[in-house]
């Protein structure tokens, strides 16, 4: 069963707007592409659609914020980046409580190409002060992220898929901000995963178990807040840590877990990502392939660094 984070996002944003008569959707033309629609035919009062002007969304929802709305400001993940410095100054600056929904991000985007597909949003939006940075797995976490970040109080980029990803979590699954969520156990050693991403590593833990290899899987949803605390457990408990993310392996979940990793519990660590290239146009399956992020690249990754360590304990 696969469905879009976009239709889970959409779907949250209604349910929780009927509970909160304070929430306000502000769109820059992309409604129909984001799925608030539902929102804006139930709520046509609380929308606001100010067309191809992601600087004048930003800043409209700032004013909004400022007089005790909960604003959600909707476009594709490029170009909310067309808005950064309204981004900096008016919501992150000011810590006002904008929640920014950044749609069809990383190279999943697929045929639209490189200059659509969004490769550092995570870094971008990471290095702001006050900002809170959410990557759901799949749908149902995508729904329920909605009220948690709108309950927030404070200024979140939340990133959003456009192809449809396996359904992970139960509809009764609650998400919690900042707290990695551990999908399989391990031993050998753990895999941090962000998005559509966490599929991909649950395949690849499936297939590095029929080798005897038995990873950890985390699902990172927050990049930031962080969690610190089960990245420092697991690298203590297994020494082997990677990170997978459709983003460049700079500045984003790699990075944010290397920085942990070195102040904290230094270890064999891997990051697996885009490897500082922009993408090309494709289909999203073949896209993974080539730029290493699929289940066989996760797979021949940890096979690679597992197999290092025996061969240096081996030598020892």
């Amino acid at each position: 069963n696969n469905i879009s984070t976009r239709d889970g996002y959409g779907k949250g944003l209604l349910e929780y707007g009927k509970i909160n008569k304070k929430v306000v959707v502000i769109d820059a033309d992309l409604g129909k592409s984001i799925r608030t629609g539902q929102f804006a035919k139930a709520f046509p009062e609380r929308y606001f659609n100010v067309g191809i002007s992601e600087q004048d969304m930003i800043c409209i929802s700032a004013g909004m914020a400022s007089c005790g709305k909960i604003p959600f400001a909707n476009s594709f993940a490029i170009f909310t980046e067309r808005a950064f410095e309204q981004i900096r100054n008016a919501v992150a600056r000011n810590n006002m409580n904008v929640k920014i929904i950044g749609s069809h991000g990383g190279i999943l985007t697929g045929e639209d190409g490189s200059s659509a597909q969004s490769i550092e949003d995570f870094a971008v939006y990471r290095a702001l002060p006050n900002m809170v940075v959410v990557n759901p797995a799949d749908a149902v976490e995508a729904e329920s992220a909605v009220s948690v970040i709108a309950e927030h109080n404070g200024a979140v980029y939340m990133r959003l898929t456009r192809d449809k990803v396996p359904v992970l979590f139960k509809e009764d699954y609650e998400f919690k901000l900042g707290k990695g969520v551990i999908l399989r156990g391990g031993r050998d050693a753990a895999i941090f995963a962000t998005g559509p991403l966490v599929a991909e590593s649950l395949k690849a833990a499936d297939e590095l178990a029929k080798e005897g290899i038995i990873p950890y899987v985390v699902n990172i949803h927050t990049i930031k807040p962080i969690d610190k605390e089960i990245i420092v457990k697991l690298a203590k408990e297994t020494g082997v840590i990677i990170t997978v993310e459709d983003h460049n392996i700079i500045g984003g979940l790699g990075s944010a877990v290397a920085e942990i990793l070195a102040e904290n519990c230094p270890c064999r660590f891997t990051r697996i990502g885009v490897k500082d290239v922009f993408g090309e146009s494709g289909s999203s399956q073949e896209l993974y392939m080539k730029y290493g992020l699929s289940y066989e690249n996760i797979v021949e990754a940890v096979k690679e660094i597992v197999k290092n360590i025996t061969k240096i304990n081996h030598n020892n």
